[in-house]
């Protein structure tokens, strides 16, 4: 059976089951039961627990989750649970939405997991990250001690890092998306662009000032949410010395104030010159982007990306390498328990060396 796009024209296949190959499937008889969880602030936390087969005891534990995807049903979870081991697979607050997502609040979800398996038996919890996945556990590891074991899998040094190599810095008006600074365009032939399926050519130091560049702009971003965040606080302080009873008119005007959330839209978050030019960075990857389809220069200006609509928190504690807490830089030093770091090298998001930083950098 197949399913047609209506947007684009063409069609998939449809309804092929659980496992993409045959060779994936465990064939053992794995268990799975729907759990659903309420965290100590309130917020509903929801997954799969899978088990190894009936009669088969586990003693040990996997939780693993991402700050907006759903991991109930990730690759690994049936993988592991044939394997002996309880697994819970499941999803943040956030899920499937990370326009206000807040890592502070993403590392209670994980807690509220980890006690769970925990008040199941588990004699120890192992706290497996897959991509962005990666530094939420390890966040949760060093804020909240929790966990025995750290294992990371594809993971990146961050989501907010992350960005730092895709946003695009030669947008140079936030509120126009076509704005742009020529000299700084990764998608501009004077730069060495050509286009898909031609590979890219950029110059090393060309290179080394659009790093820079994608720094500012995400900087520029950064005073723009915090402006807000100052703005709304200052205002808080204000309404503190009204009596909503003597004065509804003017609380109100405080109030709304007060509780205002500013959105930023980022356009224009897919522009890694790697993506385009092999000789950066070699490894095994092939040309172009997970995110893109093809062609990155279309999901850079279209659908696509990453973080295009974000409260000004959320930019802040996810998104922005310069602000976000979840940076594997400062969190692996704290994480002591055993660790493990999966690194594939066809990987197009994450390279060679960063996985080698994170290594470096864990305090095990």
């Amino acid at each position: 059976m197949t399913t047609t796009d209506p947007f684009l024209g063409g069609s998939r296949p449809f309804g092929l089951g659980y496992w993409p190959l045959p060779d994936d499937d465990p064939g053992v008889g794995v268990q799975r039961e729907a759990v659903r969880l309420v965290s100590p602030d309130g917020a509903l936390v929801r997954g799969v627990l899978w088990t190894p087969p009936i009669g088969t005891p586990w003693k040990t534990a996997v939780i693993l989750s991402h700050p907006r995807g759903d991991f109930s049903v990730h690759y690994a979870c049936p993988l592991l649970a044939a394997a002996g081991y309880a697994v819970l697979g499941f999803g943040t607050r956030y899920m499937n939405n990370d326009t206000d997502c807040l890592h502070e609040a993403c590392i209670t979800d994980v807690q509220t997991a980890h006690d769970e398996m925990v008040r199941r038996g588990a004699e120890a919890v192992v706290l497996l990250g897959n991509s962005g996945g990666g530094s939420l556990m390890a966040m949760a590891n060093a804020e909240l001690g929790i966990g025995d074991g750290w294992v990371g899998m594809a993971a990146h040094p961050g989501e907010g890092v992350f960005m730092l190599q895709v946003i695009d810095p030669s947008v140079i008006d936030e509120a126009d998306p076509f704005a742009t600074n020529p000299e700084l365009d990764m998608y501009h032939p004077d730069n060495g662009w050509r286009p898909w399926p031609e590979p890219c050519t950029y110059d090393p130091a060309w290179v080394e000032r659009y790093r820079a560049a994608q720094i500012e702009r995400v900087a520029r971003i950064d005073a723009v949410a915090k402006e807000s965040i100052d703005a709304s606080r200052e205002v808080l302080a204000d309404l503190q010395t009204v009596n909503k009873g003597d004065d509804p008119a003017a609380w109100r005007e405080l109030r709304r104030r007060a509780v205002f959330t500013k959105y930023l839209t980022i356009y224009r978050t897919l522009a890694d010159p790697a993506y385009l030019d092999l000789s950066i960075d070699p490894d095994d990857r092939a040309m172009g982007s997970l995110f893109a389809f093809p062609d990155p220069f279309d999901a850079n200006y279209g659908r696509g990306g990453l973080a295009r609509t974000m409260t000004a928190r959320g930019w802040l504690s996810t998104w922005s390498g310069l602000s976000s807490g979840a940076r594997l830089a400062d969190t692996m030093p704290q994480v002591k328990v055993p660790t493990l770091l999966i690194h594939p090298t066809a990987d197009t998001e994450i390279r060679v060396w960063q996985a080698k930083e994170i290594v470096a950098a864990t305090g095990a």
